[in-house]
């Protein structure tokens, strides 16, 4: 788009020199606008009033040197069109991709790069302060300490770097340590001293946007005497649109995007996190939206949010002006390069334990041999196949042994008494070794690998504890027809369900204080999510408030990890950025890239000897016919020199060659590797021997899936 189009979209309207009319709108863009210093390619008047210019550049040009340039055209402006000095303020280098935008009203201002151009009602407001933004975060008055704790006030005071116009900041707080709340004192702070306009805080998923809004409305700002929402507005975005009177918006990542690229958006892509998808998702290209301008906040706060949001979900992000806060307890490389490695306050698990802001953890491991080794299902036994899409079942019989590993069980293969064995171990020790004196059992929240899973769990968890379906609950987000909030709410404050069945809807964000035990079903490969896990039960309550839930409970001192497949051994990996350390140099590069695509070396193994040798016997009939295609390219040197130097071909002068009829592709059979897809039903067993298990016990589920053999 060129920058008279920006401009336009921005709300400008762009005029010649011959034709200006400064009353024509509330913004206008004069194009090669005279000054002393030579013509400015844009002059810009809001009101009538001169108060910036744009110095334009072709694409691709480096605009950081031309800042000068710009400032010497608004230092010789015509004299009788400034009325005040620091009118002409606003200084835009563009260069139809890239805008760099500084506001020389700034303390030590700088330039910084933004999206789009600022709309003219956008910078008559800011004519009309008395104070920029950064200037007024440099006099911010002293925090109100009142409720806050010590890594609370550390976490606030330090976001005076905001102050510096160091535009990113991080803080890292443990889980449970309060980082909602302090997102809602320094938020109430700059709403209300620093005069911003509007906050967006974006969470993981639709019902932590939820959890964050009820937050925000029982803050009680210190020194007010009012709730939160007495004082300013508080909007869950919609499908409706951006509230304009809301001071604080709180959304998740992709109901904003949906808004800016006005594409639908269902609930059930919104309840979704970038922990459960790992953040494969393909890369969101934002374009601007007029209805949503860049300066539709001024402070985004991203709390407890997968990495993808910046990295797929980066342009988002980068859409607005504005500054942006990042809450995590958990910071991996990729949040700290985004945030510039401006850590602003830290306050890790260990220190939160130490000052009894949260509880420990002890691990109680189950084994089964099943869990360990998996088993094998000898052919001849009729086994149920259960239909993922539909459920259904139907008997087939085994026309061969069927092993399974441990990564396929509760995945392609079921093993009900496994789960139950697990359920049983749980149920026998909680009264003697995990929680002896108790007669009750203690909040807890079972991790399942899907929604599968999750359904044979809880059947199974009401059969081992002898209990009716009050007393344990499938909480996911194909919970129907209850509602998983309702059922979060009863999990957190009513005496049932005592247990909560779940995949990863309660993983990351969720508070449910009562929580004393988590059961790991599933492995968890990331260190990040697995600590995300970890934090549900890792929050304190008081002694009163645990027996409203838990009447035999004295207080909760510790949470209890029980993991059934090795979660707290398995190897757990943190996603590095991409390596862009320099490992050859540019001529070599240059070489490479002219050479071409290397050859595939060849293994022996499989046959590769005759295939070199038709290869070779190709290569020497190839231009047999042909003179024109013996002709070897010009010499040169490198490390490819000798493979560009062999005679080529010329297809292009019409010499037919059998090197023509190759097949750049190769099938499964080529490969000496068949590839076999199964159909959506899959074999199943039921009643065959085990080692850890009576056969007349054990039956079997194997879910369809596609198999490799």
């Amino acid at each position: 788009m060129t920058i008279d189009g920006q401009l336009v979209n921005a709300g400008w309207l762009v005029q010649s020199r011959e034709e200006m009319n400064r009353s024509a709108g509330l913004g206008v863009a004069v194009r090669e606008f005279p000054t002393a210093s030579g013509p400015v390619d844009y002059a810009l008047f809001v009101g009538g009033t001169l108060c910036g210019v744009v110095e334009a550049k072709p694409e691709g040009t480096t605009l950081s040197g031309f800042s000068d340039q710009a400032a010497r055209y608004m230092g010789g402006v015509p004299e009788h069109l400034v009325r005040r000095e620091g009118q002409v303020r606003f200084e835009y280098v563009a260069s139809g991709t890239e805008i760099l935008f500084r506001d020389h009203a700034d303390p030590a201002s700088r330039s910084r790069r933004v999206y789009f151009f600022h709309r003219p009602e956008t910078l008559r407001r800011w004519l009309v302060e008395p104070m920029t933004i950064r200037r007024r975060l440099q006099a911010m008055p002293p925090l109100l300490t009142e409720r806050l704790r010590e890594c609370q006030i550390d976490a606030v005071t330090n976001l005076e770097a905001l102050a510096a116009d160091h535009p990113r900041a991080l803080i890292q707080m443990a889980t449970g340590a309060g980082k909602t709340y302090t997102a809602c004192v320094f938020s109430h702070r700059l709403l209300e001293h620093a005069k911003f306009r509007r906050v967006l805080f974006l969470a993981d998923r639709a019902n932590l946007v939820r959890q964050t809004r009820h937050e925000f409305e029982d803050f009680r700002p210190p020194g007010t005497g009012r709730s939160f929402t007495e004082l300013y507005n508080v909007q869950r975005l919609g499908p409706t649109g951006l509230d304009r009177d809301a001071a604080v918006v709180i959304a998740t990542i992709q109901r904003v995007y949906s808004l800016l690229s006005g594409r639908e958006l269902s609930e059930e892509d919104e309840e979704k996190s970038g922990f459960e998808t790992g953040g494969s998702e393909p890369k969101r290209v934002v374009r601007y939206n007029p209805a949503i301008p860049i300066e539709s906040f001024d402070l985004i706060i991203t709390d407890e949010c997968h990495r993808s949001i910046y990295g797929t979900w980066r342009e988002v992000l980068e859409y607005f002006d504005a500054f942006i806060v990042g809450l995590t307890a958990t910071p991996s490389v990729h949040t700290m390069g985004f945030f510039n490695r401006n850590l602003v306050a830290q306050y890790p698990h260990e220190r939160s334990v130490a000052d009894k802001v949260n509880v420990p953890y002890e691990i109680y491991r189950i084994r089964t041999d099943i869990g360990e080794h998996g088993g094998t299902i000898p052919k001849g036994y009729q086994v149920p196949v259960r239909d993922k899409r539909t459920r259904a079942e139907r008997y087939e019989e085994l026309d061969q042994d069927l092993a399974y590993t441990p990564q396929e069980l509760d995945r392609s293969v079921v093993v009900p008494n496994q789960i139950r064995t697990v359920l049983e171990a749980y149920r026998d020790s909680l009264f003697t070794e995990l929680f002896p004196g108790r007669n009750e059992v203690p909040k807890t929240l079972i991790f399942c690998k899907d929604d599968h899973h999750a359904e044979d769990v809880v059947g199974i968890t009401r059969e081992v504890f002898g209990q009716g379906n009050n007393f344990a609950k499938k909480v996911t987000y194909q919970t129907k027809p209850e509602d998983p909030e309702q059922l979060i709410r009863q999990f957190r404050t009513d005496y049932n369900p005592r247990i909560a069945v779940t995949v990863d809807m309660i993983a990351t964000g969720t508070d449910v204080k009562p929580l004393e035990v988590l059961i790991f079903l599933r492995d968890v490969k990331s260190a990040l999510y697995f600590e995300q896990m970890k934090g549900r039960g890792a929050r304190t309550i008081t002694p009163t408030q645990l027996r409203q839930v838990t009447p035999g409970a004295e207080e909760k001192i510790r949470f209890v990890l029980v993991d059934a497949v090795g979660v707290t051994e398995s190897l757990k990996h943190v996603s590095q950025p991409l390596d862009r350390d320099r490992k050859i140099g540019f001529d070599r590069l240059i070489d490479d890239i002219a050479a071409g695509p290397p050859r595939r070396r060849r293994n022996l193994n499989f046959g590769s000897a005759p295939r070199r040798a038709r290869s070779q016997d190709r290569r020497q009939s190839a231009c047999g016919h042909c003179e024109r295609c013996l002709r070897p390219r010009p010499e040169s040197v490198g490390p490819q020199a000798a493979r560009r130097n062999r005679p080529r071909h010329d297809r292009a002068r019409g010499c037919q060659s059998p090197t023509q009829s190759r097949s750049r592709g190769r099938g499964a059979e080529g490969r000496g590797v068949p590839a076999v897809r199964r159909s959506g039903l899959a074999p199943v067993a039921e009643g065959h021997q085990t080692p850890d298990r009576d056969p007349h016990r054990h039956d079997l589920y194997r879910r369809s899936h596609f198999l490799r053999l």
